[in-house]
């Protein structure tokens, strides 16, 4: 299904109908396009979990969305750190002892352009640490109720996937020699594009047919993220982009992760993002991936090594 299929504009919330009875958690909603995502479902009146690390800025955010949409709104807020796995842990626990479904978990907090190489607590570096491995501890310790529920799993990417090297650098995936940031970035958007296609095929084989699993980007959207993690070099840079018509508002970079979980019958072989110019900007639908996120070999390993690396298995 591309943007055209949905009209010249592309995918808006104006599909939306009643979210009144779904469940929706969020990983980053303090601000950005999770903020805008959560804020939309809120006012579909969905119930909406967040994922946050930071406390006071969720508590803040919560009162912003009962000031804008009243108090009767839906809204919980489970702390995690996505760059402490025993801590994703606990809160995946937490998470299953509150709701009784998912309707979809949507993985949208990330880490970007980190100015120098940083490791984990677990050990890991910290892109391919924060956005890969603990969103795959995440979605599999979150699967029995999305299953359950026939529910979905959103990883938002990023175009930077295609920005570094065309593989995973099995070798030396903790970056120990030749670390950039935009190459661990890219490499830790890849590893979360292709985990999406390689758990479609796996919920395939084991009959899981109920649970959907997609991918998509926000395009080039201003939200906080190069000014929380970015070299200073790479936050003017943006700073200047963002003036320029090359950037959309943060909530038009919520609609693809809407647009994946909640639009009936949507292709899970697509790529979601903005279909307008180097798919920055424009109407939201499927477009191009470049065929190396889809390399079954590299895939199959990378899920491989995520299991033992975050000495987690998936269990279908």
């Amino acid at each position: 299904m591309n943007a055209k299929e949905f009209g010249k504009k592309g995918w808006t919330p104006e599909r939306l109908g009643s979210l009144n009875g779904k469940t929706y958690v969020i990983t980053g909603t303090t601000s950005g396009t999770g903020f805008e995502a959560a804020r939309i479902l809120l006012s579909k009146s969905a119930k909406v979990v967040m994922l946050n690390r930071n406390l006071k800025k969720s508590e803040d955010t919560i009162n912003a969305l009962k000031q804008e949409l009243g108090n009767n709104i839906d809204v919980l807020n489970i702390q995690m750190d996505l760059a402490e796995q025993n801590s994703v842990r606990k809160a995946a626990a937490e998470v299953l002892e509150k709701v009784s479904r998912i309707d979809a978990l949507i993985c949208n907090a990330a880490i970007a352009q980190v100015p120098t190489r940083k490791l984990t607590i677990d050990g890991f570096e910290s892109q391919l640490g924060v956005n890969h491995y603990s969103h795959f501890i995440l979605q599999g310790t979150l699967f029995p109720l999305i299953a359950k529920s026939k529910g979905r799993i959103v990883t938002v990417g990023s175009m930077g996937y295609d920005m570094g090297l065309k593989t995973i650098k099995f070798d030396d995936m903790n970056w120990n020699k030749d670390y950039t940031p935009n190459s661990a970035y890219s490499q830790s958007k890849l590893a979360q594009i292709m985990s999406i296609y390689e758990l479609q095929d796996r919920l395939k084989k084991a009959g899981k047919t109920d649970v959907k699993a997609y991918a998509c980007h926000p395009g080039s959207s201003r939200t906080s993220l190069i000014a929380t993690s970015g070299s200073l070099m790479m936050r003017i840079i943006f700073g200047l982009m963002k003036l320029s018509p090359l950037t959309q508002p943060a909530e038009k970079g919520a609609y693809p992760q809407l647009m994946c979980a909640t639009e009936k019958d949507l292709d899970q072989s697509g790529f979601y993002g903005p279909t307008g110019r180097n798919n920055w900007v424009g109407p939201v639908g499927a477009h191009k991936l470049e065929p190396h996120a889809k390399d079954k070999a590299v895939a199959e390993r990378l899920w491989e090594i995520s299991e033992k690396a975050t000495n987690f298995k998936w269990d279908f």
